[in-house]
């Protein structure tokens, strides 16, 4: 038998292995935080501040998140939204992250908020057809426009500080 030798983890994964979790940390503990406020949330914050420091490996905290999720709140079609909309906004923020300016992210995130309940609304209208799924939009305007102007106050507050806290921590 041929011992394989595995290759020892450097610092920096090490590093990048526990932002993630605490970044899924966050993103879980922060939403329960305020969940008492209707669609107001920095889960959206906390995606592309990681997304900008570690690309694709967001997915990893997204998926811890919405798994998480799923198991405080049980399975249901809002679940099944959230298994590609977080993900997508991942991809968003890959495509417009050699832009990175925290402008660029209190607009990205407002649009997120305000097509958030759209896009929620696809298993809806999979399912109930379109009266379903323009209904449910149609219901969810108030909370879409207080999940925008959520996201832009909290990207517009908290963007830049997080970023310079996360560049000192991470040597960046």
């Amino acid at each position: 038998m041929i011992a394989m030798k595995r290759p020892i983890p450097s610092a920096s994964n090490l590093r990048d292995i526990a932002a993630l979790a605490v970044f899924a940390a966050l993103m879980v503990v922060l939403k329960e935080a305020l969940a008492f406020l209707p669609n107001i949330e920095v889960v959206t914050l906390l995606v592309i501040l990681c997304t900008v420091f570690f690309g694709w490996k967001t997915l990893l905290p997204v998926t811890v998140f919405t798994l998480i999720e799923g198991m405080l709140y049980g399975i249901h079609y809002w679940w099944f939204a959230y298994l590609y909309i977080w993900p997508l906004l991942v991809a968003l923020v890959m495509l417009l992250r050699r832009w990175s300016h925290p402008l660029l992210w209190t607009i990205v995130a407002g649009f997120f908020g305000l097509l958030f309940g759209s896009l929620s609304a696809i298993p809806y209208f999979i399912t109930g057809g379109l009266g379903a799924g323009f209904g449910y939009i149609v219901a969810g305007i108030p909370f879409d426009l207080a999940h925008t102007f959520g996201n832009i106050l909290s990207v517009a507050l908290l963007y830049y500080p997080l970023e310079k806290i996360l560049k000192k921590i991470l040597h960046q």
